[in-house]
């Protein structure tokens, strides 16, 4: 998983990448690639 500073241009990526937040951190997450997994925060 990537540690980003924005994650704006990550979404981009892949049609199937969600930005979600948990806990006070922002993730991007993709079921179908699991290798666009991102951080932030």
């Amino acid at each position: 998983m990537k540690v980003k500073n924005s994650l704006r241009s990550l979404k981009q990526r892949h049609r199937d990448c969600q930005i979600v937040r948990r806990n006070g951190r922002v993730y991007v997450i993709n079921k179908t690639q699991k290798r666009f997994k991102a951080r932030q925060g």
